[in-house]
């Protein structure tokens, strides 16, 4: 008697539009609808890909976050980070910023001077990672990582290239540091391909890409803007390119980032950009923020200015 298939992507959640920070448009899956939490993922926001007209390109000006982690990648177009602990840098394609907010911080993501003024594509991911209780007031830290330090793994066949942003593939390790045992992989294949995730670990994966992907031991096909939730039961979860390249060269390149982490477990409060254990702790960090224990930056009225002009450019222009 053959075995039973065992089914691997208990769910398929299609990400829905909204807007945020300044008032670009984002798609997000998490959280969506009862979907609100896949421990330790707190949000995942896929921004763009857009086009900009010179004048046009917005960001998030001056906001507060506590108690969690925010990590950016940035796959096309140039966004510049300033923050109350005095930090700045210019995240450009392939970078990722690996930001503990830990006991509070405000900071900004705004579109450089270039893409302001020139105009130009952007693409890019923000995911909120949580913090264990015992981590969530600690001094916040950060993480600029250039492409160049962010290591590839390549399968035999050459067919399949995975970008190790957090955890490892094979022999193959990241060099951010995390707070909780994380996987953050950005997976590209023309082929298939089975990787192991621990199965300590919650996972799920999010296609960016145009082109199919076909997922888990049942093939589960996967749509562009689609979160597919993960059991793996402790095997090896298949990955495969879903359709033919129209020169008949074999198949078109699926993308995908993996998503994993170890269950933290703990009860989750949140408000806005303050995610605590209790209703006192956001109480506490709504308080520390007004009577300004979480700092500022220097420029805040010349961010909000582009901000304002940029959204009233595009609203001109008839632009979403």
């Amino acid at each position: 008697m053959a075995s039973k298939l065992i089914k691997q992507v208990t769910r398929v959640i299609t990400s829905h539009r909204q807007r945020e920070g300044g008032g670009f448009m984002v798609r997000r899956p998490l959280p969506s609808g009862d979907f609100t939490y896949a421990d330790p993922f707190l949000m995942l926001d896929h921004l763009g890909p857009v086009h900009y007209e010179p004048g046009e390109a917005v960001g998030a000006p001056d906001h507060p976050h506590r108690g969690f982690e925010t990590v950016t990648y940035i796959l096309d177009g140039e966004f510049e980070h300033h923050d109350s602990h005095g930090n700045h840098g210019l995240l450009k394609p392939g970078w990722v910023q690996w930001m503990t907010a830990g006991s509070g911080v405000i900071h900004s993501e705004m579109p450089s001077d270039d893409l302001l003024k020139n105009g130009g594509n952007f693409h890019g991911f923000q995911i909120w990672v949580n913090l264990p209780a015992k981590d969530k007031m600690i001094r916040p830290r950060y993480q600029d990582v250039p492409p160049e330090d962010i290591p590839w793994f390549e399968s035999e066949d050459k067919k399949t290239k995975i970008k190790v942003i957090a955890g490892e593939v094979g022999d193959v390790k990241a060099t951010i540091d995390t707070h909780t045992p994380i996987y953050f992989l950005d997976l590209r294949t023309s082929g298939t391909f089975k990787l192991k995730i621990p199965e300590c670990m919650e996972a799920m994966v999010y296609n960016y890409h145009p082109t199919l992907i076909h997922i888990g031991s049942e093939k589960t096909k996967i749509e562009e803007s689609q979160l597919a939730i993960l059991d793996t039961h402790g095997e090896p979860v298949t990955f495969e390119a879903a359709e033919d390249a129209e020169d008949g060269s074999g198949k078109k390149e699926s993308r995908v980032l993996v998503l994993a982490g170890s269950p933290i477990g703990e009860k989750v409060s949140r408000y806005g950009p303050f995610v605590m254990n209790t209703q006192e702790d956001i109480y506490k960090a709504i308080a520390d923020m007004q009577n300004g224990s979480f700092g500022v930056i220097p420029g805040s009225s010349e961010r909000m200015r582009k901000t304002d002009e940029a959204n009233k450019k595009r609203t001109g222009a008839g632009k979403e």
